[in-house]
């Protein structure tokens, strides 16, 4: 419990020190909750929904016609600072940039912090919260089923049992699952391209604001 009232002091610190304006005062509440601008392309789900864990392969582009509204709320959650982690986190920055999202950066430096600075985000109560970087995987897995009215979405990376308030996007080569397994046999930094990156952040806020959440999307 302490450590969730000291993120939230420092969440309360990080939030007077962005210099917020009152279009982007996140200590209000939305006028109205997230919802999906277009529609879900053919070839994005399967014939039935989805089960809970169930792993997806959507269609290259079928996700393309979905954005958030305007307004979109945001925590990206990241640790590390190897070059997969910074590709990601750089297509979280450009995405928000290109859909007007109102996007807020919490880093967690150590392992000792990484639970502290969940906490934090959540402190903020985004509409989302994206987490880049397999040093949060396990983490995550920790707190995630025990705040199930916030949404997460996990890119290059997944969470062994999900919870239906995470999603995952993930390919072959980003296939990270925590438990102390470390990274898989198939896992490969060289398939972290700005492309792919873009792609799972795109596919995946497009599955969770259309309710295709505690699943995985496997990108080709």
């Amino acid at each position: 419990m302490r450590l969730f009232q000291a993120a939230g002091t420092a969440a309360a610190i990080a939030v007077l020190a962005c210099g917020c304006t009152s279009a982007d005062d996140w200590s209000q509440p939305r006028a109205a909750g997230p919802t999906p601008v277009g529609a879900l392309g053919a070839g994005f789900v399967p014939s039935a929904k989805p089960s809970p864990e169930a792993t997806i392969t959507p269609r290259p582009g079928s996700w393309d016609d979905v954005h958030p509204s305007k307004g979109y709320r945001v925590v990206l959650l990241t640790a590390g600072d190897d070059a997969q982690t910074k590709t990601l986190v750089t297509a979280v920055q450009d995405w928000a940039k290109q859909k007007h999202v109102s996007l807020k950066t919490v880093q967690a430096s150590a392992s000792d912090d990484y639970i502290a600075r969940i906490g934090e985000a959540m402190d903020l109560h985004p509409d989302l919260i994206v987490a880049a970087g397999n040093n949060l995987v396990d983490p995550l897995a920790m707190v995630t089923p025990n705040h199930l009215d916030q949404q997460f979405l996990v890119v290059g990376a997944e969470l062994a049992e999900p919870t239906g308030n995470v999603t995952a996007a993930d390919w072959t080569g980003a296939s990270f699952r925590g438990e102390g397994l470390g990274a898989s046999s198939s896992y490969d930094p060289a398939t972290f391209t700005p492309s792919r990156a873009a792609a799972a952040i795109r596919a995946g806020v497009a599955s969770v604001l259309t309710g295709l959440t505690g699943i995985v999307l496997w990108l080709p």
